[in-house]
């Protein structure tokens, strides 16, 4: 049995193969994407080929719960700064505003690590895409007093999202609780030992 679950919809019902193998053909997986990082690098679906990461949501100039996201962001960096398997990827939800000077401000105050945390901007659309269905975080959230603009709701959420090769979502954990952010760290370690294996 594979040590992680795997989730195919935004409802995070875990689901459980013997492993990497069993996988169906068609199970839910990262499409592909094409963004810009802090450094005006494009950063692509296959920036993480064979890497383990660590994907959230945040914007530079938010006041509320991204310092602390951010923060274990910085942790997570931290407690994998010399294993080049794992890497993390921060989208900007206010793109319009993150330009790539902001990004690399903001990351240089974060102290990120070169082709280790990826801070990245892009078209909009895309960003918003991946986050409600690639991510499935919170899908609706912003709805309520948007008086019916779907395309114009506020994608902010406190998840971080653990994904494995093949693009996988392999957990998903509150990244403004330090029980969960140390939670993630263990499982790392347990997706590294099951694709070793």
């Amino acid at each position: 049995m594979s040590a992680l679950p795997y989730y195919n919809e935004a409802s995070f019902t875990p689901q459980w193969f013997g492993s990497p193998a069993d996988v169906p053909p068609g199970f839910h997986s990262i499409p592909n994407f094409t963004l810009t990082d802090q450094r005006g690098k494009r950063i692509t679906e296959a920036t993480f080929k064979d890497k383990i990461y660590v994907a959230n949501f945040f914007f530079t100039a938010c006041p509320g719960i991204c310092p602390m996201t951010m923060g274990n962001m910085a942790r997570l960096q931290s407690a994998f700064a010399e294993d080049d398997d794992i890497l993390l990827l921060s989208h900007s939800v206010t793109p319009h505003q993150d330009s790539t000077a902001a990004l690399q401000a903001f990351a240089q105050k974060m102290r990120s690590l070169e082709g280790k945390w990826h801070l990245v901007t892009g078209e909009r659309a895309e960003i918003y895409t991946l986050g409600k269905e690639a991510y499935f975080a919170e899908e609706d959230l912003g709805e309520k007093g948007m008086q019916g603009k779907r395309n114009e709701a506020f994608l902010h959420t406190e998840s971080f999202l653990l994904i494995g090769q093949n693009r996988r979502i392999r957990g998903v954990y509150n990244g403004m609780n330090t029980a969960s952010v140390s939670q993630l760290i263990a499982d790392i370690q347990m997706l590294k030992d099951e694709q070793k294996g």
